[in-house]
């Protein structure tokens, strides 16, 4: 068997994860965290592009890691537009897209630019693999009831796709034979109905679908919230900020992890014990939501991202939903891991690079 080396590169708020794989092998993982006063300097995200570039590259070297010894890399996807699953050669079209940030600004759009600029200085090819933006859902789970609004499709995808991938392998069967609900907990929550092999439906994770979550706000009464944008107390920027960054556990109990609302519930603390178990209530409703979808055929309910090591959610999330179909624990998000995967079956020629147009 050929052995290939693959860095992989993802970017988030206020650090980057790196990781270089031998096929499946993992070498080497850093986190390279950055301050608050480091990334202040720069006034937009895609300003911190040769900042946080010459981060990567030093590490990787310091890590005794040579560039030209690598033979792909692969980024995160950022906020692109809406795309089939898949892996896409990134091309000029791609970049454009990154560095306009016409779907929002975030710090994955990051990867496939850095991605692309190591590339081409040692003559490899780079990829992204299943962005944010994947879009399968069906028509009619995009109307809304105000015209011109449309829900979209921003989710984990890259960890729902990788982590349903894997259990499919694990029991023997095809990705595209089942039919399975992921329930990705992270900084974000995303719960996805996979038909198939596709995300027929799933909420928009980062702005204001479905349940709270560490620092986001989730799905929210309409009428409260208008009232809010209109009571003078807040910009529009700050609202958009209490919706995806400083909601959810963040704005309630002042913490974006949970295992300090494990803690305090370890001492009595019952606003606490209210917080987690109404985090784990609306992620069980989200559930339900897609066992519907799925017509009541579902092989398994994947719980997975950071929050499902918490035992407490996973308890109460597996004490309400079992009934529907076997709860499967994948902690973790696996985003390096999966990126390495998907460049691998490109390099293997097991999979086609799709072209971003």
């Amino acid at each position: 068997m050929k052995e290939y080396n693959i860095l992989t590169i993802n970017p988030g708020s206020t650090s980057t994860k790196v990781a270089v794989f031998k096929n499946r092998e993992l070498l080497l993982e850093l986190t390279l965290r950055h301050c608050t006063e480091e990334l202040s300097k720069f006034a937009s995200v895609i300003d911190q592009f040769s900042f946080r570039k010459d981060i990567i590259v030093n590490a990787v070297k310091e890590a005794g890691i040579e560039l030209n010894s690598l033979d792909v890399i692969i980024g995160r996807g950022g906020l692109v537009k809406s795309i089939p699953s898949g892996v896409y050669e990134i091309n000029e079209a791609l970049k454009a897209d990154l560095l306009r940030c016409d779907r929002g600004e975030h710090a994955s759009n990051l990867g496939g630019l850095i991605a692309d600029d190591i590339a081409k200085s040692i003559g490899v090819k780079a990829y992204i693999a299943d962005p944010v933006v994947v879009d399968e859902m069906c028509d009619v789970a995009k109307v809304t009831g105000i015209k011109g609004i449309q829900r979209r499709s921003i989710f984990h995808a890259l960890n729902q796709k990788a982590i349903s991938r894997q259990y499919a392998e694990e029991i023997g069967r095809e990705y595209e034979d089942l039919n399975l609900i992921v329930a990705h907990m992270g900084g974000g929550v995303s719960v996805g109905a996979h038909y198939k092999g596709q995300v027929v439906d799933v909420n928009d994770a980062l702005n204001g679908d479905g349940p709270f979550s560490p620092e986001r706000a989730g799905s929210l009464p309409a009428g409260q919230l208008v009232e809010l944008c209109f009571s003078g107390k807040y910009t529009q920027p700050e609202i958009n900020k209490l919706l995806c960054g400083q909601g959810g556990f963040l704005s309630l109990i002042n913490t974006t992890d949970s295992r300090d609302l494990t803690n305090l519930i370890g001492q009595g603390d019952e606003y606490a014990k209210l917080i987690l178990d109404s985090f784990s209530y609306n992620v069980c409703k989200s559930i339900g939501a897609m066992f519907v979808v799925l017509k009541g055929s579902v092989d398994a309910i994947i719980l997975t991202g950071g929050v499902a090591n918490n035992p407490l959610v996973c308890k109460y999330i597996t004490s309400m939903v079992s009934y529907l179909a076997p709860v499967i624990l994948k902690p973790g998000e696996n985003e390096l891991e999966a990126l390495a995967f998907n460049a691998l079956s490109v390099l293997e020629g097991k999979v086609e690079p799709k072209i971003y147009i």
